[in-house]
This record gives structure tokens, C-alpha cells and sequence, in this order.
């Protein structure tokens, strides 16, 4: 039984919400707002403000100044530091609170959210690692190439304003991996979160505050796409755009950053393969890519594995075991502790996800169980059971959209290359798992596969590596030294040596 939510809202103490625009908490000029539907009990959980393009105009030149005339830039690197690890002992402090308020946003289950990735300790992990860069960002001095007298080297300079658009489905995670670099190079921020996840970015940026960030420096708009999204990507005075979310909108994105050639981060979506050979622990394999697909987010992830690829030897079992870890699944609201997985996050998407269920069944797809809307008490919520499909071909529709939704689609295959050559026969390429107890095949894998990262015989993401993805699934990367160096510019430098110079 799906109870209601709202002790939860107001225990939390979570009411309608405001934007942080240079440093003060305000409304939008319209008067504008948007109210946030529980996606798990179709309560209305609170409003904030829809920012129209006077606002976010606003929330830009608020960063604008804080960069071009502000402290934060030129800040020693190691009192930067010091602001980064406050707002990391912050969020390691209130990690409970903003993982429940997570929970008022897109219903991940509290159960899950003790998970490493959407918990406030890998926010603050992700915060206290990156203010170690703020004093590391060094250039090089180069030999000159042509002889003579001088000295050639280069300088790494923040870009300015980033303008960070996050999605729904991880807020707390992705405002750290997009945020915490972009502080740590000196840049200013404007952050936009999704109209469906919106109050955990709130409580966190509140806290942001609270360590010591000057007035302008970050900074949050609310609303959709249209009008904010659009009025925050197209304006002049950003330097950078950093998103994460679908390709389509990373496309427009692309396009509108044409426009004053900004710089761009994308991170996109993914229709990542779990290659399974019949020497792995195969019951492992199975759960854990069933389990990506349908506990917490419930396959609500750019990078779970949802095109399981199985040599014919390994496939009775692992279907066997796919089944087990999906008849463990448990919805309802997120704060019962017996919960396992969460709603789809809007009934947009969930009838997105049935059709995509239908024309797979339609295209000759065989749907061993799952795949119809959750009835009774779960009615009022967006779920669907876990579904599995076998009998799959690689040109399918659920083989080649990213569905996000619990949906696994698996294709069998009988030898080493015909897998590489199903793994790679996709638009995307963000993650991508191995399973297989020769090491030596572990490498031939990992080095053909074509993606930005790839897990042998398991899967986590750190908060010091590098993550992204190759081909459509997007370009840069977030966590580690490439995130922060993606965030300045690169100044090269030559001085002659001249005796009037010494």
C-alpha cells in the first residue's frame, strides 16, 4: 500500500521553494510558478518559482559580476579549498535530510539512497575531492623549439560563467559532479535543476551558502525547459554550458552553443551492454544488471546495462536468476523501508515506456514476464512491473532507445566476436560491463568496446574517475582531473629573456 507523503513533506519542513539569485532567495518577476507531483502518490508535494528570461538575465549577470569582479577567481586557491570542504562536511552532515527530500522529488527509495551514488556522502566525497584540484591546476613550461633566449609556458585559467542544467534522476550527485569543478577552476555558476527534482537542489544549494560561497557565485534557477533552460543556454554572457539528460536536448543544446562558440560538457544518454560469457559467475551477472534495471531508479539510469548480451550456454540461468531479483522488487513510498524501487518519474514517461514495451512485443519480441502498469493501491503512482524480453534482435526498438524504465532486453549470442559486434552496434557508448573469468578476454573486450567506461564483472562509479561517454552518449567527461580541467582555459605564455628584462 502506497501511503501518503506528506508527514514526510512536513516533517522536512519542505514548503514552497525560492531561486538562489545572487545570494538572496527570491520569486520569479512573473509571479510564476510550478507545483511538483509525487510521482509514487500523485500528491502534490510544494511550488517554486517557474524563472522566466528576466530572472535567469539576472541569476547570469549575478555570476557575471561575481567572476569578472568578485573574489571568487582570484581567491587563493587554498582558501577556495577550504569553502569546498565546508560545503562537503555540510552535506556529510545533513546527508540523511537531503537524501529524504531527494525522495520528496523523484521517490528513489530511502532504502537505496544508502547506496554510495545517490547518497550526501558521495556529495561530499565528490565536493572534498575536487577541493584538493584548487591548488593543482598548473600549466607547463615548454622548451623552445626554435632556440633563442625565452621562456614558453602555459597558464590554466577558469573559463567564467557555466551555465549546468541537471536532470531528475540523481540531483544531489550530478549538481556535486558539475558544481564542485567548476568551483574548484574559479568559475562562477548558474545551475538550472529539472522541474521534477527540484528541492534537494534547494536544501543543498541553502547549505552551499552557509559554508562561505561569496554572494553570486552559485546561483539557481527553477522551471522547465521552456522558458528557463532555454533562456539560461542562449545567453550571451555564459561562457560554458555543462548538461546532463537526453540527446535530443543535448543536441539543441549543441546548437544553441554555437551561438558565441561556448564551450559544452554532455553527458547523454546510453543503451550500455552487459556481455556475459558462460565462464563468469553467471548468477552475479544476472543480478546485477537485472538489478541496475530494476531496484532503485528502476532502470531510470543513462548508464544501466538494459541490453544484456548472453552466450547460449550462460542463458537458462541467467534468466533463471534475472526472474528471482525481479520478483524481489517492492514500490510504494519511498520512505518505508521494505520499498526497493521507484515510480517512473511522470505518466509522460510511463506511457512512453508501455508503448516501447508494446512495439517490442510488436516486433516479434518475446516478454517473459513484466511489462504492464501496477494496479490497486500502486495505481495512483507511475509503475510498471519489471518486465524482460529475450528473443531479441539488436535492430529492435528496445534494443536500440534508451528506454529508462525497468525494461531488460536480452539478446544471446554464441561467440566472442559476434558479442563485440552486437556491443557495438549502437548510436551510444557510455558504459558497458564484462563477465568472464579469462582475464586475457576481460581486455580484448574492454579495449574493443567502445564506450566510456567499462566494468569487469561489476560496476561503480568514483568520484575521482573520469566518467562519460563516446559517440552520441556525449562529450567530456565529469569526476577526476578531466572534469576540473574541463572547466578552464588553456593560456599559453611567451617571454623573451632580454637584457632589458633582468
Amino acid at each position: 500500500m502506497v501511503t501518503s507523503i506528506t508527514p514526510y513533506r512536513d516533517e522536512l519542513g519542505v514548503s514552497d521553494g525560492r531561486m538562489l539569485i545572487g545570494g538572496q532567495w527570491s520569486a520569479a518577476a512573473s509571479g510564476a510558478t510550478w507545483t511538483h507531483v509525487h510521482p509514487a502518490t500523485g500528491e502534490q508535494v510544494a511550488a517554486f518559482p517557474v524563472a522566466g528570461p528576466a530572472d535567469v538575465d539576472r541569476a547570469v549577470r549575478a555570476a557575471r559580476r561575481a567572476f569578472d569582479e568578485g573574489p571568487w577567481p582570484r581567491m587563493r586557491a587554498g582558501e577556495r579549498g577550504k569553502i569546498l570542504r565546508a560545503i562537503a562536511d555540510l552535506a556529510r552532515a545533513h546527508g540523511e535530510e537531503l537524501v529524504k527530500v531527494q525522495a520528496l522529488d523523484n521517490s528513489v527509495p530511502l532504502s537505496f539512497a544508502e547506496i554510495y551514488v545517490t547518497s550526501g556522502e558521495f556529495v561530499a566525497d565528490v565536493f572534498e575531492h575536487h577541493a584538493g584540484w584548487t591548488d593543482k591546476l598548473a600549466g607547463e613550461t615548454l622548451p623552445p623549439f626554435q632556440g633563442g633566449d625565452h621562456l614558453v609556458f602555459t597558464l590554466r585559467e577558469p573559463v567564467g560563467v557555466v551555465g549546468a542544467v541537471i536532470p531528475w534522476n540523481a540531483p544531489l550527485m550530478l549538481l556535486a559532479q558539475k558544481v564542485a569543478p567548476a568551483l574548484a577552476a574559479g568559475c562562477t555558476i548558474v545551475l538550472k535543476p529539472s522541474e521534477y527534482a527540484t528541492f534537494a537542489v534547494l536544501r543543498l544549494a541553502g547549505l552551499m551558502m552557509e559554508a562561505g560561497l561569496p554572494e553570486g557565485v552559485f546561483n539557481v534557477v527553477t522551471g522547465p525547459g521552456d522558458p528557463t533552460g532555454d533562456a539560461l543556454v542562449n545567453h550571451p554572457m555564459v561562457d560554458k554550458l555543462s548538461f546532463t539528460g537526453s540527446r535530443a536536448v543535448g543536441e539543441k543544446i549543441m546548437a544553441a552553443a554555437a551561438h558565441g562558440c561556448k564551450r559544452v560538457s554532455l553527458e547523454l544518454g546510453g543503451k550500455s551492454p552487459a556481455v556475459v560469457f558462460a565462464d563468469a559467475d553467471v548468477g552475479t551477472a544476472a543480478a546485477t544488471t537485472m538489478g541496475t534495471v530494476t531496484l532503485g531508479l528502476s532502470g531510470q539510469v543513462c548508464v544501466a546495462q538494459t541490453r544484456a548480451l548472453v552466450h547460449r550456454e550462460a542463458l537458462e540461468e541467467f534468466l533463471a536468476t534475472s526472474q528471482m531479483i525481479a520478483s524481489m522488487v517492492s514500490y510504494g513510498n519511498p520512505f518505508d523501508p521494505e520499498v526497493t524501487s521507484a515510480p517512473l518519474i511522470n505518466p509522460r514517461q510511463l506511457d512512453r515506456v508501455l508503448g516501447l514495451i508494446t512495439r517490442g512485443q510488436e516486433e516479434g519480441a518475446t516478454l517473459v514476464f513484466g511489462g504492464t502498469r501496477e494496479e490497486g493501491d500502486l495505481a495512483t503512482g507511475n509503475f510498471v512491473a519489471p518486465a524482460l524480453f529475450t528473443d531479441v534482435s539488436n535492430e529492435m526498438a528496445i534494443a536500440r532507445e534508451e528506454i529508462f524504465g525497468p525494461v531488460l532486453s536480452v539478446i544471446s549470442f554464441d561467440d566472442e566476436d559476434e558479442a563485440l559486434r552486437v556491443a557495438n552496434d549502437t548510436q551510444y557508448g557510455l558504459g558497458a560491463t564484462v563477465w568472464t573469468s579469462d582475464i586475457r578476454r576481460a581486455m580484448r573486450m574492454t579495449k574493443a568496446i567502445r564506450a566510456g567506461t567499462i566494468g569487469i564483472n561489476g560496476y561503480q562509479v568514483e568520484p575521482n574517475s573520469p566518467f562519460g561517454g563516446f559517440r552520441s552518449s556525449g562529450m567530456g567527461r565529469e569526476g577526476g582531473r578531466a572534469a576540473v580541467e574541463g572547466y578552464t582555459e588553456l593560456k599559453t605564455v611567451l617571454l623573451p629573456l632580454t637584457d632589458e628584462m633582468m
